[in-house]
């Protein structure tokens, strides 16, 4: 039999926690990983980036999300930004925009 593998993670084994507490340690990390999501930008943070195409000035092609952990100014400052940069690019035809919000098709 093949001997298992350790990871050390301090004091404590990652061996002795699989075979102890494997539900524990597994719930505890899904847990720690859910809790660092949460904290998310709220929607009236968030700024997205769209182009239209060349050829089709209906089209909505998401360009970048604006979803720093700051306030809307910043995120709002940074997709003009983007989007300024994009649109004065020479012989630049697609039309460059930025809305409040996550990407919607």
């Amino acid at each position: 039999m093949a001997n298992p593998v350790t990871f050390n993670v301090g004091p404590i084994t990652m061996r002795s926690l699989l075979s102890r507490n494997s539900l524990a340690f597994a719930a505890a990390c899904g847990f720690a990983l859910t809790a660092c999501s949460l904290g998310g930008p709220s929607e009236d943070e968030v700024f997205t980036l769209y182009r239209n195409s060349a050829t089709d000035e209906s089209m909505r092609i998401h360009i970048a999300s604006f979803d720093a952990h700051e306030k809307e100014e910043y995120n709002r400052g940074n997709c003009e930004q983007a989007q300024a940069l994009f649109q004065n690019q020479p012989g630049v035809k697609a039309k460059f925009w930025c809305e409040k919000g996550h990407f919607r098709k």
